[in-house]
């Protein structure tokens, strides 16, 4: 039990400590006496996380526009200042978004007066925004609570537009400190994996009308790389696709492929293949390539 007003004493109070309770109360130095002069007093709310304070004020009087009491809207000195008050008005009641509150209270060297009690209680915060349906990923992380992050992942052909990172923030309305991040197929680039997907650029959705885009795959020297055509519906002759067998298009070309299904899926004999696709016509289409690396059989010569 908090003692009240109606109690016939209080106990002389401190300049400041921390608090962990989920809720109490705050006195000036020496209340209900007067505060003494030339004080700095600090007092730290830690609440679990999920929780903001809701304070609300029983007595006020303090020097006007000499002392003053602050409260921060986080665990630091710097944090962002809520609500700074002085003189004989009784502040109204404030809530805190984040789940630790800094309390800071200054009294100079002239007028003392009675000073303060608040009470304060905690209260559960709002989560941000639920990432979810994250299309083409995978989000990591279940906690959308003040302070907490997540991470997205994108999955493989796919490349991440944005943060991968987010933080709830603290805040009265709840949000994450930057935009959902996206995962988009790239038009070309450099694969280094052993094996993956390519897809063709806005994958789900149609390709654009006018595109030029260029992979490089890469994979470890003594394999040779296999590409099956899983999808191919693009429409020659404006729209093709054109594989070689090596780093640059004057390597020897494996093929030009436009819309149906190759009879025999091009096999390069370096570890390296370049595909580049082009489309000029106005249908749109879609692709999708696997590619695998294998170890190549060696060449044998005879005499």
């Amino acid at each position: 039990m908090f003692q009240t007003m109606s109690s016939p004493f209080f106990f002389s109070a401190q300049c400041g400590g921390i608090r962990e309770e989920m809720e109490g109360t705050i006195l000036s130095p020496g209340f209900p006496g007067n505060y003494p002069s030339n004080g700095d007093c600090t007092w730290r709310i830690y609440l679990p996380v999920g929780y903001g304070a809701h304070v609300q004020f029983l007595n006020f009087s303090t020097e006007a526009n000499h002392d003053f009491l602050e409260i921060r809207n986080g665990p630091f000195d710097t944090s962002t200042v809520i609500g700074r008050f002085s003189g004989q008005d009784l502040p109204p009641s404030l809530l805190t978004t984040s789940h630790e509150t800094t309390i800071y209270f200054h009294s100079d060297h002239s007028q003392n007066k009675p000073g303060f009690r608040f009470d304060y209680q905690a209260y559960e915060l709002q989560e941000c925004p639920d990432p979810e349906p994250f299309h083409n990923g995978v989000v990591v992380g279940a906690g959308y609570n003040v302070g907490q992050s997540i991470s997205f992942e994108c999955y493989p052909g796919y490349q991440l537009m944005g943060h991968s990172i987010l933080t709830c923030q603290h805040g009265t309305t709840r949000n994450w400190d930057h935009p959902f991040p996206r995962c988009e197929v790239p038009c070309g680039g450099n694969i280094t994996s052993d094996n993956g997907t390519i897809f063709s650029p806005g994958y789900p959705e149609d390709y654009p009308t006018s595109a030029d885009c260029s992979w490089l795959i890469t994979v470890a020297h003594g394999l040779g790389i296999r590409l099956n055509f899983t999808l191919l519906q693009v429409h020659g002759p404006q729209d093709f696709i054109t594989v070689w067998d090596g780093p640059q298009e004057t390597a020897r070309k494996l093929g030009v492929f436009t819309e149906g299904d190759p009879n025999n899926p091009p096999s390069s004999t370096s570890n390296h293949v370049l595909i580049r696709f082009r489309s000029n016509s106005e249908k749109g289409g879609l692709f999708k390539i696997n590619y695998q690396g294998n170890y190549m059989l060696p060449v044998h010569f005879q005499a």
